[in-house]
C-alpha cells in the first residue's frame, strides 16, 4: 500500500517526537512512501532551520528512495481545486491533490486535514 505521507508526520517521525511509536506503525516501507516535491521543499527548510543542513541532506536524500511526485498541471488545478472547497492553505492544498491523483490516502498530523476523505490523522498532544 502506497501513502502520501506529510512534512508534519515526517517533523514528528524524524525527529522521534510523541507520536513517532504510532507514525511508525502507519509510515509504509520506502519504496511504498509518495512525497510530493512541496514536501521536500518543507522538509529541507524546517530541518535546515532546525537541526541543520547535514539532516536536511540526509532527509533529501532518503526522499529519493521513496517515489517523488513532481507537481505538475494536473495536481496544480486539483489543488486549486480542493483549496477552494475545503478552505486548505496553498502547500497542504498540494499534498492533499498529490494523494488524490495517486489514489491514495494521506498520513498527517496536520489539524487543517482533520476530517476530509482519505485521511489518517493523527492528533497533536495538546500543550
Amino acid at each position: 500500500m502506497t501513502r502520501v505521507i506529510d512534512s508534519s508526520a515526517w517533523i514528528e517521525w524524524t525527529r522521534d517526537g510523541v507520536l513517532a511509536p504510532r507514525l511508525e506503525k502507519e509510515i509504509p516501507g520506502w519504496e511504498d512512501c509518495i512525497i510530493p516535491t512541496i514536501v521536500q521543499y518543507e522538509l529541507a527548510k524546517w530541518l535546515t532551520r532546525e537541526v541543520g543542513d547535514a539532516e536536511a541532506d540526509d532527509f533529501i536524500a532518503f526522499s529519493r528512495k521513496c517515489i517523488v511526485v513532481d507537481l505538475d498541471t494536473q495536481i496544480a488545478v486539483l489543488a486549486a481545486d480542493v483549496g477552494r472547497q475545503h478552505r486548505l492553505p496553498a502547500a497542504d492544498a498540494i499534498i492533499y491533490a498529490t494523494a488524490i491523483a495517486c489514489e491514495t490516502d494521506l498520513l498527517t498530523c496536520d489539524a487543517h486535514f482533520e476530517g476530509l476523505e482519505h485521511v489518517v490523522y493523527i492528533r497533536k498532544a495538546e500543550n
